[in-house]
């Protein structure tokens, strides 16, 4: 747009940076409080978004996740959770949400949701599945209607069937640290009225991580 710049900066080890943007369209700074409005601009101005992205070849930039999401391998490798959680519900159609943890662990996990039908009242998850969902396990041939079932049971066919996307996910990955090496699946879908969700339905991450503290560190010790 005239008179708007954008660039990009912060060259991390996955080749992925963060989208700074200057002009008339961006704020002029927090008023008293300029600790807050020097992590935002530069000195020339630029606003450091904090969202990360990488550029083709023809100029296009891509929005692949945000600089405050990433997660630091122990061995120090940057992971951007965005893309492998992505990845696992395109392989996963029975998954509603992925939430990736591991930062500086020995190695990433990742939570997964079931799909399942929502109260219309509330918006709250509910326990029984979707009808997607459903036609899905009998397709796998479980006989699953609820989120509860599933886990009580372990089911075979369902835990078969999200283990092998997981692994076809890691075969395309581009490093070891990049592998997902367990999962767990939490006893409801995140939602905005469970505090897992934000308005716009991106995930709360610092929320789901207290949510589920105990589930998370028992992973790391099995």
């Amino acid at each position: 747009m005239k008179g708007c710049k954008s660039r990009v900066d912060w060259q991390d080890t996955s080749h992925t940076r963060e989208l700074c943007i200057w002009g008339q369209h961006v704020f002029m700074g927090y008023l008293n409080l300029p600790e807050q409005m020097w992590e935002a601009l530069d000195d020339e101005g630029w606003l450091h978004t904090s969202d990360l992205c990488c550029i083709d070849q023809e100029g296009f930039i891509f929005i692949t996740g945000c600089k405050k999401e990433l997660l630091i391998a122990s061995g120090g490798e940057n992971v951007l959770p965005v893309p492998i959680e992505e990845a696992l519900k395109a392989v996963l159609p029975l998954v509603q949400n992925a939430m990736l943890v591991g930062d500086w662990r020995k190695f990433l996990s990742t939570l997964l949701t079931l799909k399942c039908a929502v109260d219309p009242a509330t918006g709250a998850p509910l326990d029984e599945l979707s009808p997607a969902a459903v036609q899905l396990c009998r397709q796998l041939g479980s006989q699953a209607r609820r989120v509860s079932e599933v886990l009580s049971t372990r089911d075979p066919a369902m835990y078969d069937a999200i283990q092998r996307g997981v692994d076809q996910v890691n075969r395309a990955t581009t490093s070891d640290a990049q592998r997902v090496q367990k999962w767990l699946l939490p006893p409801r879908d995140f939602s905005f009225a469970g505090g897992e969700l934000g308005p716009t339905l991106k995930l709360m991450r610092p929320a789901v991580l207290k949510t589920y503290h105990d589930e998370i560190e028992q992973l790391y010790r099995t």
